[in-house]
């Protein structure tokens, strides 16, 4: 995944850190840990992804 345009939300802050980043592929998600780049990344499916958007927004999880 070196080649991946990694994308922050433009809310995440000016120091940019503890942020999630996420790449978009034809077939996936890829999400990653800002702090961590080279760490693991979790691939979802774009249906799976859409899944956890709308659980976060309507859940008690800020």
């Amino acid at each position: 995944m070196n080649k991946v345009t990694w994308r922050k939300a433009r809310r995440s802050g000016a120091q940019g850190d503890a942020c999630v980043e996420l790449a978009r592929f034809p077939q996936a998600v890829a999400v990653r840990d800002s702090n961590n780049p080279d760490g693991t990344k979790l691939l979802l499916t774009p249906d799976a992804f859409r899944a956890v958007l709308h659980d976060l927004k309507h859940s008690d999880v800020a």
